[in-house]
């Protein structure tokens, strides 16, 4: 027999026992369904992550009091570090000299914003900053122009707005050189900045940037951490600048040596790393319970190739008696337990891309396929063909046949 007449010949067995052939077939497509699904999920998510952390402006990193990602309660260390405060900001600015931009900012979120008959939601964020956070935050002015030092250094109550707050404040008009509200103080609109889209579905563009000492004036000094942004001149220089502001950071939080640091440094590489490090152990445990899966269809695959040796005892025999030889009886039984492996896990890899990518869409508008996972997937079904269908295959080839011909 070809190798085309033995995979007829299995789906003519399938054919013949057609609920035992699913329930053996369900057990590899729950197998692979649970690793390609997770598996074109986690992809999506790494690739929106990557997309949606990209935050900061290329070789930058930034400085804060507590961790950019927090799981659960901060520990009370992390608590009870002290704000990093603006007069800190400028010491370090002028210790920094290994930098191309050094900014300070501070937010807070769910504000409203006013313009005569117009309102927005609470959930504007405002943003404090200083003429440098354009640059270390991609910040691009679109429409008039961004906050400059003047405006800081004389507090003045100017701002960039967002696209979204533009639209809802100024729809079909310019917004440039016209006044909005802020918790009941005035403020001109010197910018609009360009659009930059959605992170997980929040919008980007949903801001308001005053100079830092104007947010201060209104929600007070000690009202919040300043966060330091740092970019270096280019990515070799990029560690390095990193080193230095770690000292000079020290230096002015006055760190004694041998203490810890009371501040932490993340970049867009960090932020990724460290999210990327939790979705792998989702990705693991996807595999854990396929594998548990495969495991139990290897033994139904076993079972029915064992089932069918014994039903097509006359058959085998008849076959040896005409020339057949062992290896060809053995061949046949185990290409026909691979033949039905893979029927089981192309079903479990096509539902586990669709699947994963329907889910995948609800968090991102990206489609992936796991390349790696899908080939890891069609190898797994050929294993398991053989590893299980190597003893029914055995002794279908070594049945006598003799008695195999006498079998009823």
């Amino acid at each position: 027999m070809n190798i085309l007449e033995i995979i007829k010949e299995a789906f003519i067995s399938l054919k013949a026992n057609k609920l035992r052939s699913f329930l053996t077939i369900l057990g590899i497509v729950v197998g692979l369904f649970s690793i390609i699904a997770v598996s074109s999920i986690v992809e999506i998510l790494q690739k929106s992550i990557s997309e949606g952390l990209s935050i900061l402006s290329k070789n930058t990193f930034q400085i804060q009091r507590t961790p950019a990602i927090q799981f659960g309660r901060l520990s009370e260390k992390i608590r009870n570090r002290p704000k990093i405060t603006l007069e800190e900001f400028y010491r370090f600015k002028e210790l920094m000299t290994n930098a191309q931009y050094i900014a300070a900012e501070v937010m807070r979120w769910g504000e409203k914003v006013k313009r005569e008959k117009y309102e927005t939601n609470p959930n504007i964020s405002i943003i404090g900053v200083t003429p440098e956070s354009f640059f270390t935050n991609d910040i691009v002015v679109e429409f008039g122009r961004m906050i400059n030092e003047n405006d800081v250094d004389y507090s003045i109550s100017v701002c960039v707005i967002g696209p979204d707050v533009k639209d809802k404040l100024f729809p079909n008009e310019d917004a440039v050189g016209k006044f909005i509200d802020i918790k009941n103080l005035r403020f001109q609109v010197v910018g609009v900045s360009e659009r930059r889209g959605q992170i997980f579905g929040q919008s980007q563009d949903n801001f308001v940037t005053i100079p830092i000492t104007v947010f201060h004036k209104l929600y007070g000094a000690e009202f919040g951490s300043i966060a330091i942004t740092v970019m270096a001149y280019g990515s070799e220089t990029y560690e390095e600048t990193i080193n230095e502001a770690i000292g000079h950071m020290r230096t002015v939080r006055k760190i004694q040596p041998g203490e810890e640091n009371n501040f932490e440094i993340f970049s867009n590489s960090s932020l990724i790393e460290q999210v990327s490090s939790i979705t792998k152990y989702v990705e693991y445990g996807s595999i854990a319970i396929a594998m548990i899966a495969l495991l139990a269809a290897g033994v139904g695959i076993m079972n029915i190739m064992l089932v069918s040796v014994t039903e097509r005892t006359k058959e085998i025999g008849i076959r040896k008696a005409i020339g057949a030889t062992k290896r060809d009886i053995l061949k046949q039984f185990l290409l026909e337990a691979i033949v039905l492996s893979l029927i089981g896990g192309s079903i479990g890899i096509i539902l586990g891309i669709l699947v994963g990518n329907l889910i995948g869409s609800m968090i991102a508008k990206v489609f992936a396929i796991p390349i790696f996972w899908t080939i890891v997937g069609v190898i797994l079904c050929v294993f398991v063909g053989i590893v299980f269908g190597v003893y029914p295959a055995y002794k279908a080839a070594n049945l006598d046949p003799i008695e195999a011909l006498r079998y009823e």
